[in-house]
């Protein structure tokens, strides 16, 4: 019987720290959702969501076409409850739709009103994801998912264009509620961006190579907003005074003066795995004194069971105890493949600006880190071989769709997520 409740589990890299300096420990965090529960006709959360279309010149042919159809076919899945706009920008942004109840009448007029736009000028992409955050907003849906959609083929050339800027308003979207996901179509678009807005929004970010995928693509995360089972999922490590706590995962995190940090996850779907690696790092300390960590997770809607709550200890000891202590070979793994997500994505920003070895100075430098602990793991072993492998690769300039693919192949191991950027569920 699958479980009912989130469930936690959590587990630290080696039981022991050094005395003489600051040592860091890893920790693994993994949280489970519970199943939907279709066959006791769960009642899921109204979904209000925006779609934001960029049509400039770019788009035009297949893309924009499908881009519509990919709204027709998104809205279509909305029931009664749910609330919809369309928004549309070049260097001018149009609110095709405004957010309306998903009535039949209010689909077919949304329909209508998109069959008559067209690709025109430049990507005012700025202005145009604030316009939709803006319908979203307006009907906020305290008990329900909140979700602006944008998908673009360009660059923010007009308006706002600046990615903190923009990344620093997703953030503030998203403590009031409106959560923001994004699609990259083809090679054109800054895939950092659109993974700055992702993460700082709270959403999803996706790579859509082709035109043909669209659909698939946008209709799978409308897909995931109508199957979400908890919301405003938080992950909370509490630390004694002098222990720091990074997240080395991309979700959103902040930390308070009493010792508690915070790590915001979202929204999640029926059965959605999510990992998420802890640093901390430790101050000095007596030989035999212990120190502890208390990880906890909650929900606004969806219970957490009797595992919510994880309490971890280290011991302060020698160089020898802690050179020869065992190590947890999952947390390595895990902390292997976040390292390498980044040592990618640093190589492939490296490559793009012409800096071909210190792309390869950056895979080089994880690959050793990871071979100084992977012992005989095979899973690490492979992991150092791929890096490796991609050294001639980023040392001369690489194909723009090559490099997006490492790119976003990066961001969804950061995120637990597929390789085509879908949720990780259980199996």
């Amino acid at each position: 019987m699958p479980c009912r409740n989130l469930t936690l589990k959590a587990r630290t890299d080696r039981r022991f720290i050094r005395s003489p300096y600051r040592s860091n420990r890893f920790v693994l965090a993994q949280v489970t959702a519970p199943h939907a529960h279709r066959e006791e006709a769960r009642t899921r959360p109204p979904v209000n969501l925006a779609f934001v279309l960029d049509r400039s010149g770019s788009m035009a042919g297949d893309k924009i076409r499908l881009a519509k159809a990919a709204v027709e076919q998104s809205i279509a899945r909305l029931g009664a409850d749910d609330r919809f706009a369309i928004v549309v920008y070049d260097n001018q942004i149009d609110v095709v739709f405004e957010s309306s109840l998903a009535s039949p009448s209010a689909k077919s007029a949304a329909i209508r009103a998109l069959s008559l736009i067209g690709a025109r000028e430049s990507t005012n992409l700025g202005e145009g994801w604030l316009r939709g955050c803006e319908q979203v907003a307006r009907y906020l849906a305290a008990d329900g998912v909140n979700r602006c959609l944008l998908l673009t083929d360009g660059l923010a050339n007009v308006g706002m264009t600046d990615h903190d800027e923009l990344a620093t308003h997703a953030g503030a979207l998203r403590q009031r509620g409106v959560m923001t996901t994004t699609f990259g179509v083809g090679t054109d678009f800054d895939e950092e961006l659109l993974q700055a807005m992702a993460n700082a929004g709270g959403g999803n970010f996706y790579y859509i190579a082709s035109e043909g995928q669209i659909v698939d693509y946008v209709t799978s995360e409308v897909g995931e907003a109508l199957d979400v089972v908890a919301r405003d999922v938080e992950l909370a490590v509490v630390v004694p005074e002098g222990v720091v706590v990074e997240s080395l995962s991309p979700f959103p995190f902040s930390a308070s003066g009493d010792g508690r940090t915070v790590v915001s996850l979202g929204s999640l779907v029926a059965e959605q795995v999510v990992e998420i690696v802890l640093r901390l790092n430790f101050p000095y300390g007596e030989i035999g004194r212990e120190s502890g960590a208390v990880v906890s997770l909650s929900a606004r809607d969806g219970e957490v069971d009797e595992s919510g709550s994880v309490a971890l200890a280290w011991e302060y000891a020698d160089s020898n105890r802690n050179d020869i202590q065992p190590r947890d070979v999952d947390v390595d793994r895990a902390v292997a493949r976040v390292f390498a997500a980044r040592a990618r994505q640093e190589a492939a920003a490296l490559n793009r600006r012409g800096d071909y070895l210190g792309a390869q100075a950056a895979l080089a430098a994880v690959a050793k880190r990871i071979r100084g602990y992977a012992g005989r793991d095979p899973e690490m072993r492979s992991l150092v071989g791929e890096l490796e492998s991609r050294f001639a690769e980023v040392s001369a300039p690489m194909p723009e769709m090559a490099r997006k693919q490492m790119f976003v192949r990066s961001y969804n191991d950061f995120k637990t997520r597929m390789p085509d950027g879908k949720a990780t569920r259980r199996a």
